[in-house]
């Protein structure tokens, strides 16, 4: 039902007068508050008017206590939650072997779709609403750069009762989401039975590679060797197949037949001749349509929010997609890339190839070959267990005291992951942060340590910006890019790690040049996933087939914008195979957000103590994003560090070949 305005200002009227004008602005917009999100199963108007009287609370001490017993009880409630949701996704993360129908049901059950029907349907969303004010994204970064502390968590507090989404529409979503979760962390191609056009196997035996994350990383690997280019040139056609969806269904997660991927022919392995079988057609599209169905739903009862555009951007990472749009393509626009070009086709020695947007010769040891790294890895790391018993020991490694490394450590848990690899926190203090990789049967090797450096980094954020905060509802981060930033930082000490330090003094500059290439690739893969999910709002009746094929066109769009004149290679389309874009929602842009945060915080540690540094910035929680980048390092968000830094690195390396 809607509340009369009428009663409304008749309500907020009462209540200033018993308490008092200097209370005015808290209580015309706590009103407002709850008369938005009141409906005809809460009451009457007579019912409403009720409870505002009854609840306002003025007295600054009942305040406090109302704060704080909201602030337990929720850290009691979510962090229960969470250890249930954990269990029952265990199966679907872990590789515990098989997954069993009843598993993937105990996935689906979202333990926390009840929470918010709950809280409003008892009235204890509507106190929080009364008493605490919300505020829009240009009121959070004008007067919130006034805030103290204790104000950021008082808003975010209300901001867990800003939306009211019925139960039912979030257990739709989420049994979408887990759906396309298992899609895509049981896509795997396995290597060994990928044949060149010529008939040879020209990959070891078990390797199997999880799309995209492996196939990327495999393409990466190459580089280290001599004849490296065949390989890449084979894992980009299959890039191609399962964008397009012309990859056979039957190659998909399945040991037992050949697969030559550029005529795209399937081989009996008993007889060699070629196997009927039908692509995967749509299948990828119509995963990736399933979600944004199930986002429409959500729509209708986020009248602030009202998509999930605007959810991503302006809601949780508070940033306008517009700002974070213009960050995006100016920094692919930047005359710096084409330069950085050039000096990679001169270290190849050739012109270059689509797939060498993924190129990672500017990395630390990446002159080392794959076998070499795995060895190195397997001497330290045999198996999870071994990380997990000296985990200790690599904090310790990256800069972290005796005392810190053991305390962090019994924080963090280690699971072999059934996906590539990811990062679950705890949502209460003293429960543990999970960090999974992905492991071999033959043991860890160097693509599952290197994910491992990753997750550590979001486990270490995780710990910190929990169990050393100081308001609950500021644990975290101000939104994913922040957390991301930190595993970029902790990934890229892996070779530190296994011994592989390089004293030159160009370490810096080729650090330089491998950050700002590594976000050239990622930036247009996050635009990719901005524009698909506008084309798919501006064609809300699409299907499967069409959306597949704006996709691609829209991944060619961007590439001969913005990578074109870099490569002198037109329409491409293989920044569409990130799994993210189909299973996570508009995940993407964090990664170059946070690739561009990382940067700016490895500026700002050089020469400071790392573990120190890494502990205050964590503690800052979940500010506003530019308020968090002021008080960790001084200055805001921006791409021009990192361009800088670039820039400086080019004029270092051509002097180096000069001379």
């Amino acid at each position: 039902m809607t509340i009369s305005s009428d009663v409304i200002q008749s309500v907020a009227q009462q209540l200033i007068t018993e308490h008092g004008t200097e209370h005015r602005s808290i209580i015309e917009k706590g009103v407002l508050q709850v008369a938005e999100r009141w409906t005809e199963e809460d009451g009457t108007e007579k019912d409403f008017s009720n409870f505002c009287l009854e609840n306002f609370i003025s007295s600054p001490s009942e305040r406090q206590i109302l704060f704080e017993r909201f602030l337990a009880n929720l850290e009691s409630l979510y962090g229960n939650l969470h250890r249930i949701y954990r269990d029952f996704n265990w199966h679907l993360h872990v590789d515990t072997g098989e997954i069993l129908p009843f598993d993937r049901q105990f996935a689906t059950y979202d333990v926390f779709a009840h929470v918010t029907d709950d809280f409003f349907k008892s009235r204890l969303a509507f106190i929080v609403l009364l008493n605490f004010p919300l505020y829009t994204l240009e009121e959070k970064e004008t007067i919130g750069k006034k805030w103290s502390r204790r104000e950021w968590a008082e808003l975010r507090l209300v901001e867990q009762f800003s939306e009211r989404i019925p139960a039912e529409i979030q257990q739709k979503r989420t049994h979408a989401y887990v759906q396309a979760e298992e899609y895509i962390y049981q896509y795997n191609i396995y290597m060994e039975n990928v044949v060149t056009p010529e008939g040879e196997k020209i990959f070891p035996q078990g390797l199997r590679l999880i799309s995209h994350w492996d196939l990327r990383d495999e393409i990466k690997a190459q580089y280290a060797n001599p004849d490296g280019l065949k390989n890449q040139k084979l894992i980009f056609k299959i890039m191609e197949r399962i964008v397009d969806q012309s990859i056979p269904r039957q190659i998909i997660n399945n040991r037992e037949l050949s697969w030559e991927p550029f005529s795209n022919t399937i081989l009996s392995p008993q007889s060699g001749t070629p196997v009927t079988y039908e692509p995967e057609a749509r299948k990828r599209y119509e995963i990736l349509l399933q979600v944004f169905k199930v986002e429409q739903l959500v729509d209708q009862y986020t009248p602030q929010h009202p998509s999930l555009i605007q959810r991503s951007f302006e809601r949780d990472r508070e940033l306008s997609e517009e700002e974070v749009e213009r960050l995006f393509t100016s920094y692919l626009s930047s005359p710096v890339l084409k330069e950085i070009a050039d000096i990679i086709k001169h270290r190849l020695g050739r012109e270059l190839y689509p797939f060498d947007i993924w190129y990672y010769g500017f990395k630390e040891g990446s002159d080392y070959p794959e076998e070499e790294l795995d060895r190195l890895v397997q001497q330290r790391y045999p198996n999870l267990t071994t990380f997990q018993k000296n985990l200790s020991k690599l904090l310790q490694q990256l800069g972290f005291s005796q005392e810190k490394a053991e305390y962090l450590n019994q924080y963090i848990m280690v699971d072999p992951a059934r996906g590539a690899g990811h990062a679950m926190g705890a949502k209460m203090r003293g429960d543990h942060a999970h960090l999974r990789t992905r492991v071999p049967s033959n043991g860890m090797n160097y693509k599952g340590f290197n994910t491992a450096m990753h997750e550590l980094g979001h486990c270490v954020e995780q710990v910190f910006s929990l169990n050393e905060i100081d308001y609950y509802t500021l644990e975290g981060v101000p939104n994913t890019a922040f957390t991301e930033a930190m595993a970029f930082i902790f990934q890229a000490r892996d070779l530190d790690v296994l011994g592989i330090t390089d004293s030159h003094s160009s370490r810096k500059h080729l650090l330089a040049l491998h950050n700002a290439w590594q976000t050239m690739e990622i930036a247009g893969v996050s635009l990719l996933d901005m524009y698909i999910w506008r084309w798919m709002y501006e064609h809300p009746d699409a299907d499967a087939q069409q959306l597949k094929e704006a996709t691609m066109e829209l991944a060619k769009k961007i590439w001969n914008k913005f990578y074109a004149p870099i490569f002198g290679i037109t329409d491409q389309f293989h920044l569409a195979i990130y799994s993210h874009i189909i299973y996570c929602g508009l995940y993407t842009p964090d990664y170059t957000l946070g690739h561009l945060i990382s940067y700016q915080l490895e500026e700002f540690l050089e020469g400071r103590d790392f573990g120190k540094e890494v502990e205050r910035i964590c503690r800052l929680g979940c500010l506003a994003p530019q308020r968090w980048m002021e008080e960790a390092v001084g200055s805001p968000l921006s791409a021009q560090p990192l361009l800088n830094a670039a820039e400086r690195a080019i004029h270092h390396y051509r002097e180096e070949i000069s001379t």
